[in-house]
């Protein structure tokens, strides 16, 4: 397992998230569980031409993003390692896997093995054990506000792949614009009295519902709704065929994955996506091909501006998460093939 090093790309963006690196977070990042993150892609989409774009954001990538959002914010190691810690169970394929669990209204399918993977960490358990932390303090980041909390309020993990995404997957925004962004947000009090990142500036927060609202789209789009049950489906015939497992899922890079599907039957159809341009799309069932026909987690942000939503004092914000709400999903989405 090769040791993590930053590209020069993602060193300049989390230098905005923490200018000053937590140089005691890098014993934890060398761990064996969390660098096998570094070969899951957090999106699958980076594998078709379906999509402009070829830059690996790992899932490690993500958690350090979440991390150095939680220690800029708290300067607390524990919430900070929470953050850390909250996606060291995902498989490759990320949430493919929950589509292949069923679970893609949620995408929560994974997370439960969270503290089953940490436990079984020598690595990982001394280390708590040395800075005096116990399991039960790191191992479910939903106990802090700050890392994680409830759509749509905004959390570390979902400004983390806000950013990420509209930085390196997508082309959204550039590293000033983030810089101006992440810049204006502050802990602030909810509607409840709880704690929650919020902006300062009602202008930045419109941009960053304009940014996160396009996201939201991309998120559960014909595209990639598909791509993600194909994706899934292919994992499902390669377990039945017993080409693979489930437990292959927590060991194997995708790389690894997916030159076993480069030798199985389903290697051309696999190769059709992958070099596929455009996705077809139809309100009547398709005969005679593999569609996908349902509809996705749908991830949106309803920021706080000075302890008050966003959508409750600007008409502008609240028109565009409407109409990201709004979005149909209804439709038949597919390519001229068939899984046998």
């Amino acid at each position: 397992m090769s040791k993590y090093s930053m590209r020069q790309e993602i060193k300049d963006y989390f230098d905005i998230l923490e200018p000053d690196f937590p140089m005691w977070l890098n014993d934890y990042i060398q761990t064996k569980e969390l660098l096998f993150q570094q070969y899951i892609s957090v999106t699958c989409v980076l594998y078709t031409d379906l999509f402009d774009n070829d830059f690996f954001y790992s899932s490690l990538d993500h958690s350090i993003g979440v991390a150095l959002i939680v220690w800029h914010f708290t300067h607390d190691k524990k919430q900070t390692l929470a953050g850390l810690f909250h996606d060291i169970a995902t498989p490759a394929f990320k949430h493919c896997v929950d589509y292949l669990n069923g679970d893609y209204m949620k995408q929560e399918s994974t997370e439960e093995l969270t503290t089953e993977v940490i436990k079984n960490s020598k690595e990982i358990m001394n280390l708590l054990k040395r800075d005096n932390i116990k399991l039960s303090e790191i191992d479910n980041y939903h106990i802090y506000p700050i890392a994680d909390n409830d759509t749509p309020k905004l959390s570390a993990d979902r400004l983390e792949y806000s950013l990420s995404n509209a930085l390196f997957v997508y082309k959204l925004l550039d590293l000033e614009s983030i810089k101006k962004i992440y810049q204006d947000i502050e802990i602030q009090r909810n509607e409840k009295n709880e704690i929650e990142l919020g902006f300062k500036t009602k202008s930045v927060a419109r941009e960053f519902v304009k940014v996160t609202s396009e996201l939201s789209i991309i998120y559960r789009n014909e595209k990639t709704r598909y791509s993600m049950q194909f994706i899934a489906d292919i994992l499902k015939k390669l377990k039945e065929e017993k080409r693979i497992t489930i437990s292959d899922l927590y060991k194997l890079k995708e790389s690894e994955i997916i030159d076993i599907i480069e030798l199985s039957r389903y290697k051309d159809i696999f190769n059709m996506w992958r070099k596929a341009k455009k996705i077809k799309i139809s309100k009547e069932k398709p005969l005679n091909v593999y569609y996908v026909h349902h509809g996705a987690k749908v991830r949106y942000i309803n920021p706080l501006f000075n302890g008050v939503r966003i959508s409750q004092v600007c008409k502008v914000a609240e028109k565009m998460i409407e109409k990201n709400l709004a979005y149909d999903m209804n439709n038949y989405v597919y390519l001229d093939f068939k899984i046998e």
